[in-house]
């Protein structure tokens, strides 16, 4: 084996990978039987789990060659950059090196499109059969589906994946056709609906034979592309709970466009999408899909899109103020997760505790209830001095004077959550 020329393939194929972003999981559990790794139900990441555990994995393309011209791609076949490709060989001795170096918990594996896209999927699909089969290896393994593979491929691939995704790249089928002509929102959308049919296959039989091989047990993913084209928030997450109802898709991933070619359908090379609007997708994401919010009541026509000072759900708390203060010991769970500052774990903690005793701010303090927010929006059977400010105008400032981030940075590669 060539080392140098490893470690060369290595570099570029790991640096093109680093665009996608949706390369973290959850509810991966394949358990190991003698062999090598452990996919655990926390799943594997790029990032930090919610536990603050971190973990790793090996993210890298199986080659940057493309029969495509994406614009905002910088893998596109008409852009000046170093190319490689590994081999299925080079790809599995990689991922159980890195493994007993304990460097890394899974693997991530994507590839441009070469030749065509039955003939990248297989590829693919070897990489993660040769693991799984002569290697004994159960680590996490996350493929990206190739738009216009066969279904036969598709079928194997969520055999010996834990994890299958499919970039939408664009939001809009207008957009994708702007900036990557040759591409179509109805051809990424096929293995979609494949590994949903499959999933839902899958239950079924487990109903009735105790031992259906496993197909996909960590879902499926998406990701697209922000700001590369002019698509308003409001659309941005329409698309994305589209898919939650109708794919059973797991996670959808927002990636704020990084400008890396000049081309005249792309923002400025010198422009950059703000981290903070990447982070509020992901927060207004976070409302649909854990706390009973739907894309319309986020958004609308004359606000499409979300506010980078304050968090979706104090920005809808602050345009209903009619709906609170909202008294704690008696609301329904419904109306306890849209209060600012309240969280799931601690709505939860709050319906448990109010069987046993009356509840004040002293006991939602104790509870991890972020109280410089939720204390204006609640009230208690005593008095609560906050709760007057509801009705006041200067109320927003009030609130922004009482937050404080290390995030001061829009630009910042780390936001939080809520």
């Amino acid at each position: 084996m060539n080392f140098e020329r490893i470690q060369e393939k290595l570099e570029i194929l790991a640096d093109a990978a680093k665009y996608d972003v949706s390369c973290s999981s959850s509810g991966g559990n394949r358990k190991n039987k003698g062999g090598l790794g452990n996919s655990h139900a926390s799943g594997i990441c790029h990032t930090y789990t919610e536990d603050g555990r971190c973990v790793s994995l090996l993210k890298i393309l199986l080659t940057n060659h493309c029969i495509y011209d994406c614009a905002y791609c910088v893998s596109r076949k008409t852009n000046d950059v170093k190319r490689a490709a590994f081999t299925v060989e080079e790809v599995v001795d990689l991922t159980i090196s890195f493994y007993r170096r304990n460097y890394i918990e899974g693997l991530f594996l994507s590839s441009g499109i070469f030749k065509d896209s039955d003939t990248t999927m297989e590829r693919l699909v070897r990489v993660a059969k040769k693991l799984r089969l002569e290697h004994n290896f159960n680590g996490y393994i996350h493929l990206k589906s190739i738009p216009g593979a066969s279904d036969e491929l598709m079928k194997e691939a969520g055999l010996y994946a834990d994890r299958l995704s499919v970039n939408i790249e664009i939001p809009t089928e207008k957009g994708l056709k702007l900036l990557a002509p040759d591409k179509s929102h109805s051809e990424m959308i096929k293995p979609m609906t494949f590994v949903k049919n499959e999933l839902v296959l899958y239950k079924e039989e487990k109903k009735i034979f105790r031992k259906v091989p496993r197909f996909a047990p960590a879902g499926q993913s998406t990701q697209m592309i922000v700001g590369a084209t002019n698509e308003t928030d409001l659309k941005i997450i329409k698309v994305a709970d589209h898919f939650y109802r109708n794919f059973n898709m797991k996670r959808v991933y927002y990636s704020g466009y990084v400008p890396v070619l000049e081309d005249s359908r792309l923002p400025s090379i010198h422009s950059q999408v703000p981290m903070q609007r990447e982070n509020r997708l992901y927060q207004a994401d976070w409302l649909m899909r854990f706390y009973g919010f739907e894309a319309t009541e986020i958004l609308d026509p004359e606000q499409p899109f979300l506010d980078l000072e304050v968090d979706p759900k104090l920005a809808w708390a602050l345009r209903h103020r009619e709906q609170f203060p909202v008294n704690i010991n008696t609301a329904s769970k419904e109306m306890i997760l849209r209060i600012p500052g309240i969280g799931t774990k601690s709505a939860g903690k709050i319906l448990m505790a109010r069987k046993f005793q009356k509840l004040g701010m002293d006991q939602l303090r104790k509870m991890g209830v972020a109280v410089n927010r939720a204390k204006y929006f609640v009230e208690f059977d005593s008095s609560n001095v906050f709760s007057k400010f509801i009705d006041d105008q200067n109320l927003r400032k009030i609130l922004l004077s009482g937050m404080t981030s290390k995030y001061q940075n829009p630009f910042s590669q780390q936001l939080t959550l809520f």
